[in-house]
């Protein structure tokens, strides 16, 4: 439901309300009106003349007066069928746009809510009645551009017009010859073309009780794009299992399958996961670009000591590297990274994935498959009859896999995996804690690399922002001996307003935030003595350890990302 503005007393004037809102000082008020009355211009007109409060909060007054609700477009997807209601064309030029319906009222954003003529118009068009709801000019502009253009209204419509003609076969399960061809396989293209324009990692298709829903992960957030209708649901899904060979009849299991889609010079592998819900099948695309390389580790963003601290460590013959965090915190990524820049002819480099995401030229990649009893752990064993010099796996998740790989090290090979942990201090309790003894802990770890994903201010609508003392004081703080010479007698902070660039997010694409514990002496005699991750990490800090909050905000005082974002992902 959309969210609206309390109705107030209809003898408020739109400065009495700003002001009741703070918006405004006494003194402001006052001049305000004067001037009004002295030179005949309307309040609005010399509120925004002076860009001394935010056009949405002067709309969202005006709609209190006028006592209809306010709607905020920004971020709100939009179903098809209620787009289709009102042609484009018709909605830029009256800057209206319909939102949503229920029963026989269609709700409409408009800029201009008394003009009858308008509504009268969207009455006659749709066949609906109109409620009326205030909202900004540009933010109607700004959502007739995204979702007109993002909600394939023709396709779903043509779509939906077919597939209710044509039904699937109850008994033999099979599926209408219409789901082979267009316009539910043009639909299909639109959301992958649309997921490869906006760089997205995964689109989720979820079925809701009235609508079904389409989201995708841009720059590891997920965002609403689409709503369809519920008619288009089943179509949409047996299209998908169609082309990642999976059973159209199967609903009641999960099943998992990949099929490779190209756009343009764009060749993208996709893995396809459906599950069952209680409105319908689930389904989750991830999108892996072939063509895409390796990133460098300065590209993903480690810099100064700690990718010092990294590569030193790289240069050792034997022992284990461990990357930690939080699922989506880019790990794979690291991995893949590290071995793009040790690969070579003159080493033998295995490793065991689930799944493996991404190919590497000369490294021999094997996928995890419990089915056949092929795990991290019965690899792992495989892998040392392999003659190998460096071993990646793809994650330690239970002792068997611990013991083996700390074994691996300790018999002189290079071993690379991931654990589940917050910080780099919480990998050696972690393992610990799984039952590895701490002598052989300490003599096979070499490093721990912690590290979060964050949002990149978008550089195309970049603007100054002006820091909050205590939010200077707490950078200060977290930073201490870190801080830059130059930041403190200027510290200069950005953020971004949003653009066409970034969607109006403010942000775009993504860089990463480090911490490298490098295993040294002290650190191993905490080790020994079950130390705890805060006790290791206060230690490691003490050497000179720069901590993820404290890459963050460096990165912060740079400009390429934001407060908001570092905390987000690294806060205690």
């Amino acid at each position: 439901m959309p969210t609206t503005t309390g109705s107030g007393p209809q003898n408020l004037s739109l400065e009495d309300i700003l002001y009741k809102k703070g918006l405004l000082s006494e003194d402001q008020r006052s001049a305000i009106k004067l001037e009004s009355i002295n030179s005949g211009q309307s309040v609005e007109k010399i509120l925004l003349q002076y860009n001394s409060v935010p056009i949405e909060a002067i709309t969202q007054a005006k709609a209190q007066i006028l006592n209809i609700p306010y709607i905020k477009l920004e971020g709100k997807a939009i179903s098809a069928d209620v787009l289709n209601l009102v042609p484009e064309a018709a909605a830029r030029r009256y800057k209206i746009i319909p939102f949503d319906k229920k029963e026989d009222e269609l709700y409409v954003a408009m800029a201009d809510p008394l003009d009858i003529q308008i509504s009268q118009f969207v009455e006659k068009r749709s066949g609906f009645r109109v409620k009326p709801f205030f909202a900004q000019a540009d933010d109607i502009l700004r959502a007739i551009s995204d979702q007109y253009s993002q909600n394939l209204t023709s396709e779903v419509t043509s779509a939906l017009n077919e597939v209710e003609a044509v039904k699937p076969d109850e008994e033999t399960g099979s599926a209408p010859e219409i789901l082979r061809e267009a316009p539910v396989s043009n639909i299909i293209d639109q959301l992958l073309e649309y997921a490869i324009k906006t760089r997205a990692s995964d689109i989720h298709i979820e079925p809701q009780e009235e609508r079904t829903r389409v989201r995708y992960r841009i720059d590891g957030i997920l965002q609403e794009k689409i709503l369809f209708p519920k008619g288009v649901h089943d179509a949409l899904v047996s299209r998908i299992k169609i082309l990642s060979v999976l059973k159209i009849d199967e609903k009641r299991l999960p099943q998992d399958g990949r099929f490779t889609f190209t756009y343009g010079k764009n060749i993208v592998d996709l893995r396809i996961s459906t599950v069952p819900t209680i409105f319908g099948e689930k389904v989750v695309m991830r999108l892996l670009p072939k063509s895409t390389g390796a990133p460098s580790l300065l590209e993903l963003g480690l810099r100064g000591s700690s990718l010092k601290s990294l590569e030193s460590q790289l240069m050792r013959p034997h022992g284990i590297i461990l990357i930690c965090g939080p699922t989506g915190s880019g790990k794979t990524t690291t991995l893949y990274s590290i071995l793009s820049k040790i690969s070579t002819t003159k080493v033998n480099i295995v490793t065991i994935e689930d799944p493996v995401e991404y190919q590497i030229p000369g490294v021999n990649q094997v996928q995890v498959n419990p089915g056949v009893g092929l795990t991290f752990a019965s690899a792992l064993r495989s892998f040392l009859r392999q003659d190998p010099n460096i071993i990646m796996v793809g994650e330690v998740r239970d002792t068997e896999t611990a013991d083996l790989a700390i074994q691996a090290a300790l018999t002189g090979h290079q071993v690379f995996s991931t654990v589940h942990t917050n910080s780099s201090a919480g990998a050696p309790p972690r393992l610990l804690d799984m039952g590895v003894e701490p002598f052989l802990l300490t003599s096979a770890l070499n490093a721990v690399v912690g590290q979060r994903v964050v949002r990149k201010v978008c550089p195309h609508c970049k603007v100054e922002l002006v820091a909050a003392p205590e939010v200077i004081e707490n950078i200060k703080s977290v930073l201490g001996k870190f801080l830059p010479a130059s930041a403190y007698t200027a510290m200069q902070l950005f953020k971004g307003k949003g653009c066409a660039y970034c969607a109006n997010t403010g942000y775009l694409g993504r860089t990463g935030i480090y911490e490298v514990l490098s295993i040294s002496e002290p650190i191993s005699k905490l080790i020994l003595e079950h130390a705890s991750s805060g006790v290791i990490e206060q230690a490691a800090t003490s050497a000179g350890m720069v901590t993820m909050k404290q890459d963050g905000y460096l990165k912060v005082l740079e400009g390429i990302t934001t407060m908001e974002e570092v905390l987000r992902v690294a806060q205690d």
